[in-house]
């Protein structure tokens, strides 16, 4: 496996060319398209026998297409006798659905998870997955890597003064403390509950001092922005002074980008490990690269070298 191969369907061309810019090679060839009928095709124009292959695809929009894409592109590297077939998945798909919290409901992300391991995938790359034990739905390796030092070192070169970092939820009370620790700042928390099936949140109260401070709010994604908005009104009446936000996945569907533009943040800085094109692109925007941080991960893998290692201060 000395030759190392990077492949990808139509998700995210743009992260999967600064990663192999990065890794100074060049993307592997292949037809990734869809029939008439909608049956999506792939065909790998390149020798793979035996090489160490890497598939680059977010769960994206439009996440079907995405997912399929990603699985028959990891069936045709299995059977064309790929060496070793890493799925590099930057935004895994389905990941909120990770437990049975209602009767009669799947767990998806264990299905996905599933799906990648029959396909073909030998083991799996990933960026901050939204629940931890995700990694134990898998049978074979899976690396999760975190962009909260690429967030945290953003918002240390503005030094701000009187800071507090804002939990979204408890659930990402750990990563936010993670961040504050970085940003050598304090820790605020919001409460908030889940209204029904159709992704609403109503936030409860805010545990913590934020009066007269900068608050940074950090989530591991931002969807619909209705949390976000809702964490922006309380922290309002609890007399914050500035409102910056963070997170890894900028998915950005629905009434996202207008609730973001209407609402008092002066910046919102996320990540492209899925893509922020077009009028997604506000000025009040900031994303910043991931595909430096793929490509070293995908080096390590490659050279067996240590992926932890990567995140040792």
């Amino acid at each position: 496996m000395n030759e190392l191969k990077v492949f990808t369907g139509n998700a995210h061309p743009a992260l999967v060319q600064g990663v192999t810019e990065y890794l100074g090679i060049p993307l592997g060839r292949c037809e990734v398209f869809e029939f008439s009928n909608e049956n999506i095709f792939v065909r790998i124009l390149d020798n793979v026998r035996q090489r160490d292959t890497f598939v680059i695809q977010p769960i994206s929009s439009p996440v079907n297409k995405s997912l399929v894409e990603l699985l028959i592109i990891i069936d045709a590297l299995k059977r064309a006798s790929a060496g070793r077939i890493t799925a590099v998945v930057p935004y895994y798909g389905y990941s909120r659905t990770d437990k049975k919290d209602q009767p009669r409901v799947p767990i998806t992300a264990r299905l996905v998870a599933d799906l990648l391991t029959v396909a073909g995938a030998n083991r799996v790359l990933t960026v901050d997955l939204h629940a931890a034990q995700i990694q134990g739905f898998f049978n074979i390796p899976v690396d999760e890597l975190t962009a909260l030092y690429l967030l945290s070192n953003y918002f240390r070169e503005k030094d701000f003064t009187d800071l507090v970092v804002v939990a979204t939820d408890i659930g990402i009370s750990k990563r936010a403390r993670d961040i504050a620790a970085k940003l050598d700042a304090p820790l605020a928390i919001m409460e908030k509950r889940r209204v029904g099936n159709a992704g609403r949140t109503e936030t409860l109260n805010v545990i913590g001092e934020v009066k007269g401070k900068v608050a940074l709010t950090i989530d591991d994604e931002i969807d619909t922005a209705g949390s976000l908005v809702n964490t922006v009104s309380v922290l309002e009446k609890h007399g914050i002074k500035e409102i910056y936000a963070c997170c890894t996945h900028p998915i950005f569907s629905g009434p996202a980008i207008q609730r973001i533009a209407s609402c008092s943040l002066k910046e919102v800085v996320v990540t492209d490990t899925v893509p922020v094109t077009g009028y997604k692109m506000l000025d009040k925007i900031t994303v910043l690269s991931i595909a430096p941080l793929l490509g070293e991960a995908i080096h390590r893998i490659h050279t067996g070298l240590s992926i932890g290692a990567m995140f040792e201060q």
